[in-house]
C-alpha cells in the first residue's frame, strides 16, 4: 500500500527525535564530534535506544492486541482496557508478587497472561448470557467487569501495601525502561508476527461461527489463539511499561476507516499506527513539564479518551 512508505518514514523520523529527547544532554555533536562524550553514549545506549524501542514495540503490540480483539468479539470498541483484561493482567501480577515475590519476572508474567486471559474468557461468556442490542453496551460490559476487577486488586494491594506498586504497574511510563528491563515487550513483536500470519482467520472467524465453520475453519480454535495472544500482549506490556489505555480503541478503528476490516491489510498500517502515537504522546509528556515528565498513561489516557468519545458519538449518529 502506497501509505505504508510515509508511515515508516514519519515513524522512524519520531523516533530519531526521541532519542535526542529528555533531561540528560545527548546530541549528534555530543556522540560524533571531534571529542566525543562518553557519558552522552552510555546515556544513549543504556536509555534512550532501549526506551525508544520500548515505546515502538509496545505500541505496535498493544494495537494490533486491540484489533485482534474487535475482531473476535465483532464489536469495534472493545480492546483489553475497556474488556477487563488489563484489571485481570494487573490482579495476576499482584497476586503473583504476593504468593511469590522472589519469583522471576518471566514467571510473573506468565501468571499475568493466564489471569488476563480468564478475564477476557470471563468477559466473553458474560456476553454470550446477556443479550446486548446495542453495540455500544458491549465495551461499557467489560468496563463494569474491569472495574469490579480492579476493585478486587485495590483491595489486596492495600492489604498487602503494595498501592504504590500496583499504582506504577497500572500507570503506563517509560521513564523506568533500561537496556535489560524491556526485552520481554520482544514476546509483544512475536505475538504480532502471529497475529500476522493468522490474519485471514480472525477475518473469518469476525464473520461469525456458522459462516467460518461452513467454510472449513474451526472457529474455536481461531478464538483460543485470539484470546492467547491479546493475553500475553497485555501481560507483556503490563509488566514491562504499565497500561497504556485506549490505544487499542483508537488506532484499528481509523485505519478500518481507511481501508476497511479486511485484518491482512490493516495489520501493518495497525502496527505502524500504535507505534506513532505512542511515540507522539511519549514526546508530549517529555516535553510539556521539561525536564519533567508526565507519563504516558496519562497522555493517552486523555486523548484516547477523547477519541473514543467522537467515535461513540459518530456511531450513534450513523444509526440514528
Amino acid at each position: 500500500m502506497k501509505v505504508l512508505l510515509p508511515a515508516f518514514l514519519a515513524i522512524s523520523l519520531l523516533a530519531s527525535i526521541s532519542l535526542f529527547v529528555g533531561a540528560g544532554s545527548v546530541s549528534p555533536g555530543l556522540l560524533f564530534g571531534g571529542s566525543a562524550d562518553d557519558h552522552a553514549m552510555r546515556l544513549l545506549v543504556v536509555s534512550r535506544i532501549p526506551r525508544t524501542l520500548a515505546i515502538l514495540l509496545a505500541g505496535s503490540s498493544l494495537a494490533i492486541a486491540g484489533l485482534v480483539m474487535q475482531m473476535i468479539v465483532r464489536n469495534r470498541f472493545v480492546e483489553p482496557s475497556t474488556t477487563g483484561t488489563t484489571e485481570a493482567a494487573s490482579l495476576g501480577f499482584l497476586v503473583a508478587t504476593i504468593l511469590a515475590p522472589g519469583a522471576s519476572i518471566m514467571g510473573k508474567m506468565l501468571v499475568s497472561a493466564a489471569f488476563a486471559l480468564a478475564g477476557t474468557a470471563l468477559f466473553l461468556r458474560i456476553l454470550r448470557a446477556v443479550p446486548l442490542r446495542d453495540a455500544m453496551l458491549v465495551p461499557l460490559v467489560g468496563i463494569m467487569l474491569g472495574g469490579v476487577t480492579g476493585a478486587l486488586a485495590t483491595f489486596l494491594a492495600y492489604r498487602f501495601n503494595l498501592l504504590p506498586s500496583l499504582l506504577a504497574w497500572t500507570t503506563g511510563d517509560f521513564s523506568g525502561v533500561l537496556r535489560g528491563r524491556y526485552e520481554l515487550l520482544w514476546l509483544g513483536l512475536a505475538a504480532t508476527g502471529l497475529a500476522y500470519w493468522a490474519a485471514d482467520r480472525f477475518t473469518l472467524a469476525g464473520m461469525g461461527r456458522d459462516v467460518s465453520v461452513g467454510l472449513g475453519l474451526s472457529h474455536e480454535a481461531s478464538m483460543t489463539l485470539g484470546l492467547v495472544l491479546v493475553s500475553v500482549i497485555a501481560a507483556v506490556c503490563l509488566v514491562s511499561v504499565g497500561a497504556i489505555p485506549f490505544l487499542g480503541l483508537v488506532v484499528p478503528n481509523i485505519v478500518s476507516l481507511a481501508v476497511g476490516d479486511n485484518m491482512r491489510r490493516s495489520v501493518p498500517l495497525v502496527a505502524l499506527g500504535g507505534a506513532g502515537l505512542v511515540l507522539v504522546c511519549d514526546l508530549i509528556g517529555r516535553l510539556v513539564r521539561y525536564p519533567y515528565e508526565i507519563p504516558i498513561g496519562v497522555v493517552m489516557g486523555v486523548l484516547g479518551s477523547l477519541i473514543f468519545l467522537h467515535l461513540l458519538l459518530r456511531a450513534r449518529r450513523r444509526v440514528a
